[in-house]
């Protein structure tokens, strides 16, 4: 029989994956390092395992003991692994900037997970560095895990994902691309492979609101560098311990929008539900393009699974709301038409009538009202059906030849899902602007905004 003792012995050996789409504009070939096919779906479990095992070897870590740590997730999710198997509790403090799904998850493996605010400075007491730190204090055998200034977190990757990806590539690696964060796995990496190579490029990206590129340029710690941002799992307001610069070949910052736009590119062009750090990484290496040559091959990380940002990157509403997506929305579509005030009916007057107003004002649909709020609806061609049955409908009331209502949408719907309520049988859909105005939305409305 061929199987593993337990989960922690899968942890290890991801798939190395060509990319073709995303990096069709780069000269030469780029591999992704598939972390998420790990258990705990992030390069994390890795260096978690290893900071466990060690603290057991030094005695810092005892049975019955209560692992604790300040997460943006991933690594609170190697831990709770291993803790699980171990039998150890866990408190994870995590900030309130981390998607609801890896607070979620957290708690699914019986970690207790406390959120702290994000816009507050590392030695503040609310920073989740220092509640971890206190619990750590406070609480009796327990073990703070301090991922950031552990090396057993750049070990790891020393140890397993820089010979890994030496084997995988058979040594002809000539790039290595992390999106960092504690330092711990661009250093542990880099440090292997430019011991097999010196020549090997490592390059980090950073996020615009951290510190870590300045520092890595002057050697100076510029708090004027730090700012908040959305981008999750990178950069820092703080130079950890793990971090080895002189490694380092170089640093490139991304923006939150280019790294959450070419996560999801990532994920419909080459099928590998990423993460955002994956986004960020990949983003960075494009803006660096001209310095590759067609001899060069690339190793990227993409560090965890898309499933831990399917409430934001993967949400078109949080996307949209922070400027990240160029969709034309419904609003677009009514501004375009210089908020023009609608024309509607009540139930009681002719078809006749009906048929005048539509003429009149060169209009296909019009919803029904009574007492502010639509009954029903009529459309020219549903008229066109009824009167050739019976021509004598046209001395009929509204109320006898009204359809269903239109559907109401969000002025926030973005054009393309308008498909679901638009169709053969309904030609359009009402919106109400924030002045509580109703607008019509109709088929031909929208082919001219997508023919724009």
């Amino acid at each position: 029989m061929k199987y593993c003792e337990n989960i922690l012995e899968t942890i290890g050996h991801t798939p190395l994956v060509k990319l073709h789409r995303v990096s069709a504009t780069l000269p030469c070939p780029v591999f992704a390092k598939v972390e998420f096919f790990n258990p705990g779906n992030s390069i994390k479990d890795r260096m978690a395992l290893k900071m466990v095992e060690e603290a057991e070897k030094k005695g810092l870590l005892k049975p019955g003991g209560t692992i604790i740590e300040g997460t943006s997730g991933n690594t609170g999710m190697g831990l709770a692994l291993a803790a699980v198997i171990k039998g150890y509790k866990c408190i994870f403090t995590t900030t309130d900037k981390q998607s609801k799904e890896k607070v979620d998850i957290l708690k699914a493996v019986g970690a207790e997970v406390i959120v702290c605010p994000t816009n507050v400075e590392p030695e503040d007491p609310r920073s989740y560095y220092s509640v971890s730190k206190r619990l750590a204090q406070e609480i009796p055998n327990s073990f703070y895990v301090n991922q950031y200034d552990n090396l057993a977190n750049r070990d790891a990757h020393y140890e397993q994902t820089g010979p890994e990806i030496w084997d995988q590539t058979d040594g002809k690696i000539t790039h290595l691309v992390v999106a960092t964060g504690t330092g711990g796995t661009i250093t542990g990496i880099g440090k292997f492979l430019k011991e097999k190579n010196p020549n090997i490029q490592v390059w980090a990206i950073d996020s615009y609101g951290s510190l870590l590129k300045k520092y890595f340029e002057t050697g100076e710690i510029d708090m004027n560098e730090v700012y908040p941002y959305i981008t999750e799992g990178i950069g820092e307001d703080f130079i950890p311990q793990n971090y080895d610069m002189s490694v380092i070949d170089r640093f490139e910052k991304v923006t939150d929008k280019d790294g959450a736009v070419m996560a999801r590119r990532i994920t419909k062009e080459e099928g590998i539900f990423v993460g955002y750090s994956a986004g960020s990484a990949m983003a960075g290496l494009i803006q660096l393009k001209e310095h590759l040559k067609p001899t060069d091959l690339v190793v990227v990380i993409f560090h965890d699974h898309g499933s831990r940002y399917v409430g934001k990157v993967y949400n078109d509403q949080w996307m949209m709301e922070r400027g990240f997506l160029d969709v034309k929305t419904v609003k677009d579509v009514v501004s375009s038409r210089r908020n023009q005030p609608l024309v509607s009916i009540t139930a009681d007057i002719k078809v006749s009538d009906v048929i005048s107003k539509m003429r009149k004002y060169d209009i296909e649909h019009l919803p029904v009202f009574a007492d502010g709020e639509m009954i029903g609806s009529v459309s020219e061609s549903n008229l066109f059906n009824k009167l050739i049955d019976d021509v004598h409908l046209k001395d009929a009331t509204v109320k006898q030849v009204m359809q269903a209502p239109f559907p109401i949408v969000s002025e926030s719907t973005p054009i393309e899902k308008l498909s679901f309520y638009i169709n053969k049988e309904n030609g359009a859909v009402l919106t109400k602007d924030e002045s509580g105005d109703y607008h019509i939305v109709t088929k031909y409305d929208v082919i001219q905004a997508l023919g724009r």
